[in-house]
């Protein structure tokens, strides 16, 4: 198969009444995992990576192993630059072969993120590549997470319906109270402010930090237009795990055979989000 742009997955999901999960992968173990198990269960999915994977392998690399791992499978999938920190970054990634990019300039001027969103646009649709943008901030709430600001600031409907009309971006992350990382309580989405941005802009709307989000309230998101949910602290926490156990008990010190097991347990982390956003059977 090969990598389709983000916007025809979103497009599909938000006419259909569901959501695609948009899975953080860093290596060629992760890839082929997110693949396999959306294979499995015949789900629509989204690989997606940025700035704080970058340290292991740059976006030409990651780009040509995941074309490679993905001409094993036949699954709907777009590869995504998530949370971009520039426009040589995401110059990059479309040389690299993603099929979605994403500049966040959230924690900068209104002018300056319409500016820059603008200028993504121009380089990226020609390329039949799709763009996201992020109006107010989706912050952190751990010391782990690499994405987000130090605080959040909730998105203005009125704000975002001219972001988007003057950025032409596809996808519009918002703020209403997720945050990245793991909550140390549950998070209070804010419905009444995500309905006015579903009426006030006409494209997919995106939730960062999906991780720890009750079933409940994610539906009820995704009712009110969220069309793409971010899944990355569960991720790594699930695989973190495996091999602190692994060790720890003194099994499986030969690290390939470790990897084998966690990517067992990462699978199973995806299997649960396939379920959740209603992705899994719309292949």
């Amino acid at each position: 198969m090969k990598f389709i742009p983000m916007s025809d997955l979103l497009t599909q999901a938000s006419r259909e009444g569901y959501a695609v999960p948009s899975f953080c992968v860093w290596n060629a173990e992760t890839i082929e995992t997110v693949l396999r198990t959306a294979s499995e269960l015949r789900a629509v999915v989204i690989l997606m990576n940025g700035p704080g994977e970058f340290s292991q392998l740059g976006p030409h690399e990651v780009g040509a192993v995941a074309n490679a791992v993905a001409e094993r499978f036949a699954v709907p999938a777009a590869l995504h630059l998530d949370h971009g920190n520039s426009l040589a970054q995401v110059e990059e990634c479309l040389a690299g072969g993603y099929t979605s990019v994403m500049l966040d300039y959230s924690t900068r001027p209104f002018a300056e993120n319409v500016e820059a969103m603008s200028r993504v646009v121009e380089m990226a649709h020609p390329l039949g590549v799709s763009v996201e943008g992020e109006l107010g901030v989706v912050g952190r709430v751990d010391q782990i997470s690499a994405e987000g600001g130090e605080e959040s600031a909730l998105t203005d409907p009125a704000m975002a319906a001219a972001f988007v009309e003057q950025t032409g971006i596809d996808a519009l992350a918002v703020s209403i109270g997720n945050a990245h990382g793991h909550y140390p309580q549950l998070p209070r989405l804010d419905f009444e402010r995500l309905a006015a941005l579903r009426e006030a802009v006409r494209i997919p709307l995106v939730l960062h930090g999906g991780t720890g989000t009750p079933e409940a309230d994610l539906r009820h998101a995704i009712s009110l237009g969220i069309a793409k949910v971010n899944v990355a602290s569960e991720l790594v926490t699930a695989i973190r795990q495996s091999l602190m156990a692994q060790w720890g008990s003194g099994e499986n010190l030969w690290v390939p055979a470790a990897q084998t097991v966690a990517m067992q347990a990462l699978a199973k982390v995806m299997a649960k989000w396939f379920h959740m956003t209603g992705s899994a059977g719309r292949a």
